[in-house]
């Protein structure tokens, strides 16, 4: 089963400074669930991957695609590293050699406020969900400037005014991708773009798409141990059609994701067209990736979840990224959407 959305064949793939499929995913599925390891392999990685919009998105989700289905916690790394290069490079800023993240939640009870003074900008406050921010070097940061405004600003994770709040992390899922909240007080950061630039640009939409192709990724990882049980003895009638119905829902995703990327790099998905485009790609790959859990869970049993330390660990990983979904409310988002628009959107 082929995990990437791009066919590993393409010669062109390879022409880009990236390993072969095969190799990308061996060099993934070395990392175990290590985040020291990801984030040296994100760091390999950066400088082949392509920016998405420019013609070799579908190429950007293949890569995210293959490590996601080989380790979720090196692609947890590699997505969010790739997309912080992206904004920066969006913005028509120098990005520092060294690995990156995006810290962008809101949270309940919490708020970062961005202060300009005589020498720059600071950041103040708490931040949520900061995803491996006591290892990185850099983020993109978003922050509240007043009245409702918000701004991106770079910040240097290694400076002694930005604090990890520690034992916060204590997910069974991604375990060594601690997400835990980050205190900064009074932090220098420098903006990237003016305000509501982050929210308002295209490139906003086409990162939370490529999370989609990790989702992908991982399900289709969970999903070959269900194949590999199905090849390994007789299949009855029960499993041919948890295998037929895995089979469908990858398909499905694998196909909206084939049609979004050709609609972002034909300039198509831009503005509110690409807002719908992202949730409705969202949605229906974060659907068909819970299906997929659920289909192998009945189609194993109990056995490699409870002795199989990879596809345990497979399926934990891929429950808890897959809650960066916010289901029935992003259905909901989505439905809005629709009635906002113009005329039938079928």
């Amino acid at each position: 089963m082929d995990s990437t959305v791009l066919n590993t064949a393409d010669p062109d793939f390879g022409a880009q400074g990236v390993p072969d499929m095969p190799d990308l995913a061996r060099k993934a599925a070395d990392v175990q669930g290590n985040a020291t390891a990801a984030l040296a392999l994100a760091a390999d990685l950066a400088a082949a991957a392509p920016l998405p919009g420019q013609g070799r998105t579908k190429r950007l989700w293949s890569l995210l695609a293959t490590v996601a289905a080989a380790d979720l916690t090196a692609a947890r790394a590699l997505e969010p590293h790739l997309d912080a290069l992206a904004i920066m490079a969006q913005a028509g800023i120098h990005a520092e050699p060294g690995t990156w993240g995006v810290f962008a939640a809101e949270g309940p009870g919490t708020a970062l406020a961005a202060t300009q003074t005589g020498t720059g900008w600071e950041l103040s406050g708490r931040k949520p969900w900061c995803s491996l921010a006591g290892r990185l070097d850099y983020a993109v940061v978003t922050a509240h400037t007043g009245s409702g405004r918000r701004r991106a600003f770079a910040v240097d994770l290694r400076q002694p005014s930005v604090t990890p709040v520690a034992g916060t992390w204590v997910s069974r899922g991604l375990v060594d991708v601690d997400s835990g909240p980050v205190d900064f007080l009074g932090a220098a950061a420098r903006p990237v773009g003016e305000d509501h630039w982050y929210l308002e640009r295209a490139g906003f939409a086409w990162g939370g798409m490529g999370v989609a192709a990790c989702w992908y990724g991982g399900a289709a990882g969970v999903a070959r141990r269900l194949f590999r049980a199905a090849s390994e003895r007789e299949p009855d009638q029960v499993a041919l059609l948890l295998l037929g119905r895995v089979d469908a829902r990858l398909q499905a995703a694998r196909a909206v994701l084939d049609m979004a990327a050709g609609r972002i790099d034909a300039g198509l998905a831009e503005g509110n067209d690409g807002s719908v485009l992202a949730s409705r790609v969202r949605n229906v790959v974060a659907d068909a990736a819970e299906e997929v859990l659920t289909l192998v869970d009945h189609g194993l049993g109990p056995g490699p979840l409870a002795l199989e330390e990879e596809h345990a660990r497979r399926t934990a990983d891929l429950r808890i990224y897959l809650r960066q979904h916010h289901a029935e409310r992003d259905h909901a988002a989505l439905g809005r959407s629709l009635l906002q628009g113009e005329g039938l959107p079928w």
